[in-house]
């Protein structure tokens, strides 16, 4: 039982994570009337929180749309099947528990030295993208929040070169897709936070989650000493993932810096060919 000032803390905790979700799915039309959005759980507090939040807004969002949640069992050694669907049979929501060995493929295909996290990701959304189409579901939902679309720019810029993070709502390569990141505007703090409060049964990834000198997490630990030091920067940070001006960056795909021309009135002409006065 939480006392009266716990209590309030966590009011605000909710009320703000809802308010996020709220306007991140305002914001990118994520979520339309009869949408059926497949929420896609691991069993970290992401998903749990990204699952929490959704089916309280569906009660009372103006709009009607359903909720499937899915997991994909990957067959990790000592992954405690029971939790998941003891949590779910509580729930008023339909599920389901897929189950793929993609486990043995990663670990056969991938180094020991080198990280998992590709290989699986790309594996397990295949799965679940023809898994969504088999249930028709028109969203796919994922459980990415701020911080992790700030990690993934640093990730691109600093490993490939390239200036790109998670969007928000994304058409899948096979445009047969839709993924939405409900939790887009949401702090992996408030969501430990919510975890915390709420009680998940959260199942730890021993797959990549095992495995020393990640990118990610150099990247992780790179950002949250400079929020230490200057509160407030991821939050700066994503701010310029959502205001990006083309003309003031490098890439002649997104600008037409090759036909860039002056535009000059006449006059403006021929005051331009007058010496300047030396004083």
């Amino acid at each position: 039982m939480l006392n009266k000032k716990n209590q309030l803390e966590a009011n605000k905790l909710q009320k703000r994570l809802r308010r996020n979700v709220g306007n991140a799915i305002a914001d990118y039309n994520m979520i339309e009337a009869g949408d059926r959005v497949m929420v896609c759980l691991s069993g970290g507090k992401d998903s749990y929180g990204m699952l929490d939040i959704l089916m309280n807004l569906r009660r009372s969002a103006p709009i009607d749309f359903e909720l499937v949640a899915v997991n994909l069992d990957q067959k990790q050694p000592g992954f405690p099947t029971e939790i998941l669907p003891n949590y779910l049979d509580a729930l008023d929501i339909e599920y389901h528990i897929l189950e793929k060995d993609t486990y043995s493929i990663v670990t056969s295909k991938v180094a020991e030295d080198k990280t998992y996290c590709g290989l699986c990701s790309r594996l397990r959304r295949g799965t679940l993208y023809g898994f969504a189409q088999k249930i028709g579901a028109t969203k796919v939902a994922l459980g990415h929040h701020r911080d992790d679309i700030v990690e993934t720019l640093f990730l691109n810029m600093f490993y490939q070169g390239r200036l790109k993070a998670m969007p928000p709502k994304l058409l899948a390569d096979d445009k047969k897709n839709m993924v939405i990141r409900p939790l887009a505007y949401c702090r992996e703090s408030d969501l430990q936070a919510l975890a915390e409060l709420r009680e998940f049964p959260i199942i730890p990834c021993n797959l990549c989650g095992s495995q020393d000198g990640l990118q990610r997490q150099v990247v992780k630990d790179m950002l949250q000493s400079w929020e230490r030091q200057y509160p407030g920067r991821i939050d700066t940070i994503f701010n310029a993932i959502k205001h990006v001006s083309p003309s003031q960056l490098a890439d002649s795909n997104l600008f037409n810096f090759s036909e860039l021309v002056l535009q000059r009135e006449p006059e403006e002409e021929s005051l331009a060919k007058i010496p300047a006065l030396s004083l």
